[in-house]
């Protein structure tokens, strides 16, 4: 049975401006079992990778010229499966690991604390506010921890440029200033600056399946929710190119998980000229820049949405954040472990006195897709309309979606869509048995990195696309070009 609170395809689709006689072309194949939880999340993740197949089939069908948008397919298990593709993933037998030592709840001397300190920065900025050295042992953070408030602890470590976040019940978060911020906006922030002319692009011949073909996507995210976006704008077509700082290497495994069909390359916009301008030379051809850093951190570099409107004009924006890009928490860091913590889900999804939490990273695959769902959404308008267009989603609000009705508050559909208010469910299923063994949406290939299986991709529509056409290759290997 279906909850009635769950989140549906509708609400997303109305929410990122689409036509609501489109989703009758999505049909879902429910499996019992997958992603199960207390909330929503199996419903979330169908709805978020529907948007996004449904947002590639429009686009598919404009530029291939077919009168009809592509059936969309949405099957249960291949989103649990790519909805957990960090777990999934071997290099060469080997499996991954998530999670670092010190990335993890504590008890406090009131409740509970998640920390992160997966980099080893963000490792150093916890131990120093909480004044011990470097070769702290869990055992001696827990004791320190143990004998402070959450709150405190949060405000400490955060002020110490680090990551903490203190254990919140939903109603706690709809009482704090950031949940009544992050309440008051739509499920994916969108808009228009300047009148650039409307764009155009090359038709496809007929083939609907890379709809982001010719697309130039400058990736400037990290971590799961921005990288898998700009990995689902790479199945669907798009020449990807990911540029990080030298000096901050990507995790090595989350880099495999998400580079697939990219390109990865460094560049130092802080203090070499050339990095500079070979950075602008990219800009100046790019179609598409996402950016999933903490709001305003690349303002420096005149990349926020507005000055790429003056330098870029048409350009697509896509700006991911953790808490959204307003509230007392706007231009804090943050990851999906830590939002589920403050929001309430980790309460709700606990046992007893101990917090739990979500059967996946849901709230960064989840918004990852709702944000190429964005890209693709603006691009088709772009053709017709024209503008510079910004999409901007958050975890934050991903989550408020998701534990709409079970006490944090329900959040109103944007203002600029119209249609099923959210809750209501109507998405078109067929039942195929339960979600057990993953294998089916599983494959392997060999890459420089050694031999990979991985999680297939989710979004289907018109039978494909099936597979990124290129493996991940080693982090800032390539040069720093377009392919």
């Amino acid at each position: 049975m279906t909850r009635s609170d769950a989140p549906t395809t509708e609400f997303a689709w109305t929410a990122l401006g689409g036509d609501l006689g489109l989703v009758p072309r999505l049909s879902t194949v429910v499996r019992s079992g997958a992603l199960e939880a207390r909330l929503p999340v199996r419903e979330l993740a169908r709805a978020c990778v529907g948007a996004c197949a449904l947002a590639a089939a429009e686009l598919g069908a404009r530029r291939a010229g077919l009168s009809d948008v592509p059936e969309v397919r949405v099957d249960d298990g291949a989103v649990a499966t790519a909805f957990v593709s960090e777990r999934h993933l071997l290099v060469d037998g080997r499996a991954p690991v998530t999670f670092a030592p010190l990335s993890r709840f504590w008890r406090t001397a009131d409740g509970w604390v998640r920390t992160h300190a997966n980099y080893p920065h963000h490792r150093a900025r916890l131990l120093c506010a909480l004044g011990l050295p470097d070769d702290a042992s869990v055992e001696a953070v827990a004791g320190c921890l143990a004998e402070r408030p959450s709150v405190e602890v949060e405000s400490a470590v955060y002020a110490a440029g680090g990551l903490a976040v203190a254990l919140r019940r939903p109603e706690e978060w709809a009482r704090h200033e950031q949940g009544t911020a992050v309440a008051g906006q739509p499920l994916v922030e969108r808009g228009t600056l300047g009148s650039a002319a409307s764009r155009s692009l090359p038709p496809l011949a007929g083939d609907p399946l890379s709809p982001a073909a010719g697309l130039r996507v400058l990736d400037l995210t990290r971590v799961i929710a921005g990288p898998v976006a700009t990995r689902t704008l790479a199945l669907l077509g798009a020449d990807v190119l990911r540029v990080d700082p030298p000096g901050l290497p990507e995790l090595a495994d989350q880099h495999t998980d998400t580079g697939f069909g990219k390109r990865s390359a460094t560049l130092d916009l802080t203090a070499g000229r050339n990095d500079r301008q070979v950075f602008e030379e990219l800009l100046a051809s790019a179609d598409v820049v996402v950016t999933g850093y903490r709001p305003g951190a690349l303002d420096r570099f005149g990349l926020s949405a507005e000055a790429l409107a003056e330098r870029r004009p048409g350009i697509v924006v896509g700006q991911l954040s953790a808490w959204g890009a307003y509230g007392p928490w706007g231009g804090r860091r943050g990851f999906d472990s830590l939002v589920q913590v403050a929001t309430g889900i980790a309460a709700i999804e606990g046992s007893g006195e101990k917090p739990g939490a979500l059967p996946a990273q849901a709230l960064d695959h989840g918004t990852g897709y709702l944000l190429a769902a964005g890209v693709l959404r603006a691009v088709t308008e772009g053709l017709d309309k024209g503008g510079t267009r910004f999409v901007r989603p958050a975890l934050a609000r991903t989550a408020a979606w998701l534990t709409a009705g079970h006490g944090a508050g329900r959040a109103g559909a944007p203002a600029e869509a119209s249609g099923p208010r959210e809750g209501s469910y109507g998405d078109s299923g067929s039942a195929e048995g339960s979600y057990g063994d993953p294998a089916p949406w599983l494959a392997e290939a060999d890459s420089a990195l050694g031999r990979l299986r991985y999680a297939l991709p989710p979004v289907s529509f018109a039978g494909g696309p099936g597979d990124w056409s290129r493996p991940p290759g080693p982090w800032g290997a390539d040069s720093p070009r377009w392919g």
